[in-house]
């Protein structure tokens, strides 16, 4: 069976585009493939700085890709962090990896344009983000559209270290479902914890309805005959809501004195139906951090039987002594 490997960085509350964007299209590969997921947690110090905030997150992660659909019997979730295999080999691609190759990576140049702390962990994620994908022997790794680079430049990595030291690293395939595109957020730039904008998965009826009923939408009176298409509101029904639903509440919409609010209690409704059984399942399972460290640290042991063999044959091409 074809191994399939993708991480979440433990940064904050999960949203709706960690959701659509990363998680269901995993999920989606249970069936045909053999899941190795991990929390990123030693990608979330380039900008985390609380140990205790950290710990929590990790666990949300955890919880998350439970309670959303994961076997843990029967495929692999773990913590990055405690499989410390991946820092070596991020090592071994770093001196095989050019400064001017990683000043081209998106993250490195959004950080810089808008004068955010760099760091050298910001500056390498790549070579750290390719050691998590090459330690595992993965297929294929599904991403976002706007993650496909990372995938391309651990190709590039994996490549040049194959050159040097033989046929050492399996190059994986970027696998985008076409389908999922770049979420949105309540602002209309991308869903990101940075920009604030963002509509939390697990958050209470109440919360969840709050947020939702801050989508930017124009200022067309309630009387006025309106339409969805080209709108922010219109994308999040695109990717949330059947064609039933969203066609009806066009309808609603052309006809007048059906206004943006209307609209928006409309998607609170289909968000709060959709993550409602999910939400219960998180609930209980985020209560017992016993029952998560537990299978936190059975996939750790999953994992790094593979992350040692990969890590044997680079140690050997390299000119050192095999794990």
């Amino acid at each position: 069976m074809k191994r399939a490997l993708t991480g979440i960085r433990p940064s904050g509350d999960l949203h709706l585009g960690n959701l659509l964007g990363t998680i269901k299209p995993g999920l989606a590969l249970g069936d045909t493939h053999q899941c190795f997921y991990f929390v990123a947690d030693l990608h979330a110090l380039t900008t985390m700085r609380n140990a205790k905030e950290l710990r929590k997150f990790s666990y949300d992660v955890a919880a998350a890709w439970i309670s959303l659909g994961l076997d843990p019997k029967k495929h692999t979730l773990w913590r990055q962090s405690d499989c410390p295999e991946v820092t070596e080999l991020a090592w071994y691609l770093s001196c095989v990896t050019g400064y001017g190759f990683l000043e081209k990576a998106h993250a490195f140049k959004d950080a810089q344009s808008k004068d955010r702390e760099v760091n050298h962990g910001v500056f390498a994620y790549p070579v750290l983000m390719a050691a998590d994908i090459l330690l595992y022997d993965p297929d294929v790794v599904p991403v976002g559209k706007d993650q496909k680079q990372h995938v391309e430049m651990t190709r590039d990595m994996a490549g040049s270290w194959n050159a040097l030291f033989g046929e050492t690293l399996k190059l994986p395939e970027v696998l985008i479902r076409e389908e999922v595109m770049t979420i949105p957020g309540l602002d209309g730039q991308k869903m990101s914890k940075s920009y604030n904008n963002v509509i939390p998965v697990f958050a209470k009826e109440a919360d969840l309805k709050k947020a939702v009923m801050s989508i930017v939408t124009d200022s067309t009176p309630v009387e006025a005959p309106k339409t969805m298409k080209g709108t922010l509101l219109g994308t999040f029904f695109d990717v949330c809501a059947s064609k039933e639903t969203k066609n009806d509440i066009e309808v609603k919409l052309k006809a007048g004195n059906f206004g943006w609010g209307h609209a928006k209690l409309a998607l609170f409704e289909v968000l709060n139906e959709m993550l409602s059984p999910a939400r219960k399942e998180y609930e209980s399972l985020r209560s017992d951090e016993k029952k998560l460290e537990a299978i936190l640290l059975e996939g750790r042991d999953k994992a790094k039987s593979v992350a040692l063999n990969v890590l044997g044959r680079v140690r050997e091409a390299a000119g050192f002594r095999p794990c």
